[in-house]
């Protein structure tokens, strides 16, 4: 089999499997490339994200995580939502969770395709390959511009002409060398608009995001009290953020996922928070099994439940709140009284904080008790 056609038969196989784009590129990244990724941990707006630093070195470019790479093979998949998820930040006694976490892990379900496509190409080429879905070192979006899969927008974030932004990636290295494609060009143009919906204002420019402020990595990979000046900007996510994703005009080439399993279940449809705040370890697990947020844990995912009804407004969440005011981990702990104090009245606030204050031996609890503004009885939140 000739090189062309072999290109041609991997596309064919690739899409009979399910991905929706395909595309091929080099073994190096470009050095533009691996500098904005050294700014980018330079400035420290990894935050938390020490895994990123780690292993930085292998991340720079393929040939430094796998050596004998000679051509990367990039593929996507749509995981389109049926709806706009944006206008569901306006329900704010239910969580929203990020379009991408709704369904099934997607690593199971992309993995196990690229795994297929790999069996298949080592078939036919009994060269060797290595499988990448998001858990390695590799810089997946640069590699699929380059592929002509799609370009990194103004986000950060791959947009493609043919899916907009809802996109799964995945890569297979291979020491079998093939004609790469040609690479795609920015066609942001002069549009903003996802760097003015951002609600943390997480991108010091375009093109570049300091994670530590953006709301994707807050609620799933910051693993401590969300800084306060940042909780009200959270509102009723609790798990990721879609805004910059879904604003992006190339969404009118979107289309609902193909791949039925992407798409949310009712239990990650817009809980109601009600619910959510009565969950117990037993229960998280049960009721997020197979999806992306049981992987945050219990505490993470109160966490960001109690922020998201600090934001709601609803003081019928109160009865919800207040057990978790008992928690043992000190970041669910405080994350409740700062739910409370947004909820209850100057009275009700004030004498919970007299009556936990008197055994509490926590230095940051109690801080958190003192900075916490209540509201007094109409309602009307104190300067």
């Amino acid at each position: 089999m000739t090189n062309t056609s072999l290109k041609s038969e991997l596309k064919l196989k690739a899409i009979e499997l399910g991905f929706d784009l395909v595309g091929i590129t080099g073994k190096e990244l470009p050095l533009r490339n691996q500098q904005a990724f050294t700014s980018f941990l330079e400035a420290g707006w990894h935050g938390d994200m020490g895994w990123m630093e780690a292993k930085k070195t292998r991340r720079l470019t393929p040939q430094n995580l796998w050596p004998e790479t000679q051509s990367i093979i990039m593929l996507a998949m749509n995981y389109g939502p049926e709806e706009n998820p944006l206008p569901k930040l306006e329900q704010t006694s239910k969580g929203v969770i990020s379009v991408y976490a709704g369904g099934k892990d997607y690593h199971d379900i992309v993995k196990k395709k690229l795994k297929a496509l790999a069996r298949w190409f080592v078939a036919e080429t009994s060269a060797e390959v290595k499988v990448f879905v998001d858990t390695a070192p590799v810089m997946e979006k640069p590699l699929a511009q380059l592929a002509g899969i799609g370009w990194q927008g103004k986000h950060t974030n791959l947009v493609s002409r043919d899916l907009g932004s809802w996109t799964f990636l995945g890569a297979i290295f291979t020491t079998h060398s093939l004609v790469p494609d040609a690479a795609e060009i920015d066609h942001c143009g002069n549009c903003q608009a996802c760097l003015t919906i951002c609600p943390t204002n997480a991108f010091p420019a375009p093109y570049k995001l300091d994670a530590r402020r953006c709301i994707s990595y807050l609620t799933i990979e910051h693993n401590g009290p969300i800084p306060k000046e940042l909780r009200p900007k959270i509102g009723n996510r609790i798990y990721g953020c879609d805004d910059c994703l879904a604003i992006c005009p190339w969404n009118k080439f979107a289309r609902t996922a193909n791949e039925t399993r992407f798409l949310a279940r009712e239990e990650t449809d817009t809980p109601a928070l009600k619910q959510l705040l009565k969950l117990n370890d037993t229960t998280f697990r049960t009721k997020f099994a197979g999806t992306p947020i049981k992987r945050s844990g219990l505490n993470r995912f109160l966490r960001n439940c109690l922020i998201a009804a600090g934001n709601s407004n609803d003081a019928e969440l109160l009865e919800n709140v207040e057990p978790h005011l008992n928690a043992t981990e000190p970041m669910v702990r405080a994350s409740a009284i700062w739910a409370f104090g947004r909820l209850a009245n100057k009275e009700t606030y004030q004498a919970k904080k007299i009556q936990y204050l008197k055994t509490e031996q926590d230095p940051a609890i109690i801080k958190e008790w003192h900075d916490t503004p209540a509201q007094p009885a109409n309602g009307v939140e104190n300067e």
